[in-house]
């Protein structure tokens, strides 16, 4: 969340950025800097009648010790005038800071000054392509979703009957191979120096707030009104949240957390050949990492982040390139955001497994996250970052299929002391 002090010392920033994205409701900045001009006034009245009614509180004291009690009894009557009124200029007060957050909380992050213009996928950029050569797969290979079926490695049809469509049932060395790669992508984490933490798989409204899931993708998360609690989209959000209301201490800063989860989304409205088989589902595996760092160096931790998922796909072998999203393709709290993607051979198409971003300020500002420079007492807001090391139904749908052959599926060797196996005849 944007702070409202921000706005009002870079309108013109705020304005550029908010329209790089395609923000349509510009006007709203106007009526944010008008509301917090309002609660200022309010602020500033209550401030001066409590002073008055403090004045006037210790003149009474004075004239009773000094017998004056008619004096002092209307003077009472004074302030308890006071106290009506002030009352009222505190209600409203506080309608309007709820009304300020209100508006607050619906404008979306400012891009960072190297995001490109573009309103849509097709015109994120090219940060770096993939300039090996791509898999030569045998003449009948095939989608991962019959391979899978051919293997008996992924069951769809009982996935669809115990639950419904999206929710796949993994057999045998399919299961192995899904146990396989999170260890193996936590095992990297662990090296790379990030705390392993195994989170709650649900979160209370306050959390999804924190971290900006509401009231943005409020649509895409299950809800369990009984209890009002969120199955979560990505370990993002629980990790995130241990620190919400905290105040570190900048030697503290990095903080590198990791965590695996599955992860639930409706997906809502995804159908047609390309969410075939593990290509969009409403529940899969997922490994996270999650940074919490000083502001001067966040961009240099978010190019850790790169290389962190780079050496990950290096090592599984998969054709990958990585995408800057351009300002109308970005998720609302990013201010920067990479996508890698990696190469489904038999499908020919490009498949989204990992988003890592840098959210500046945006996330720590709703969650009060702050730190305290060394030597300072005033704290200032830790900057958070995320990336997904890495989606598994993507990755394993790309690892099926890039290493078919004759003979069955090829397992990378990076995977080979997880699996107990290299290959799924």
């Amino acid at each position: 969340m944007l702070q409202a002090s921000t706005i009002r010392q870079e309108k013109d920033r705020i304005i550029a950025g908010l329209k790089k994205r395609h923000f349509q409701d510009l006007d709203i900045v106007d009526r944010i800097l008008q509301l917090d001009d309002d609660r200022r006034k309010h602020q500033a009245a209550g401030d001066d009648i409590q002073a008055e009614i403090n004045r006037l509180s210790k003149q009474i004291g004075d004239l009773f010790k000094s017998g004056q009690m008619a004096e002092a009894n209307a003077l009472k009557d004074e302030v308890a005038a006071h106290k009506e009124t002030l009352k009222t200029v505190l209600e409203n007060q506080d309608k309007t800071a709820v009304d300020l957050e209100e508006l607050l909380i619906s404008v979306p992050n400012i891009p960072h000054e190297s995001v490109p213009s573009g309103r849509t996928p097709e015109d994120n950029e090219v940060f770096q392509d993939w300039t090996k050569a791509m898999p030569d797969l045998p003449p009948n290979a095939k989608p991962h979703w019959e391979l899978a079926e051919d293997h008996g490695i992924i069951d769809f049809p009982t996935g669809v009957k115990i639950t419904g469509s999206g929710f796949p049932l993994y057999r045998g060395k399919g299961a192995i191979l899904q146990r396989a790669l999170i260890n193996f992508f936590l095992e990297e984490a662990r090296v790379a120096g990030f705390e392993e933490i195994q989170p709650p798989l649900m979160v209370n409204a306050e959390s999804a707030r924190a971290t900006g899931q509401l009231p943005d993708k409020e649509g895409q998360m299950y809800y369990c009104e009984k209890d009002d609690l969120y199955l979560i989209p990505t370990a993002e959000v629980p990790v995130t949240n241990i620190y919400r209301d905290v105040i570190l201490e900048e030697k503290d800063l990095p903080i590198k957390l990791t965590g695996y989860t599955p992860c639930f989304r409706r997906e809502a409205g995804a159908y047609g050949k390309d969410v075939r088989g593990l290509n969009r589902v409403h529940q899969f595996d997922k490994v996270e990492i999650v940074v919490l760092d000083h502001p001067d160096r966040s961009y240099d931790t978010l190019d850790m982040m790169l290389n962190h998922v780079r050496g990950l796909l290096d090592k599984l072998e998969l054709p990958y390139r990585i995408l800057r999203l351009c300002g109308g393709d970005m998720g609302f709290t990013s201010a920067l955001t990479y996508d890698f993607e990696v190469w489904s051979a038999a499908q020919e198409r490009w498949l989204e497994v990992s988003s890592v971003s840098n959210f500046e300020t945006f996330q720590s500002h709703r969650m009060k996250l702050r730190y305290r420079p060394e030597n300072e007492k005033k704290t200032q807001l830790t900057h958070t970052l995320n990336g997904s090391a890495l989606a598994l139904a993507r990755i394993v749908a790309a690892l099926l299929e890039n290493n078919q052959d004759n003979f069955g599926i090829r397992i990378p060797e990076a995977l080979h002391r997880f699996t107990g196996f290299d290959r799924i005849p």
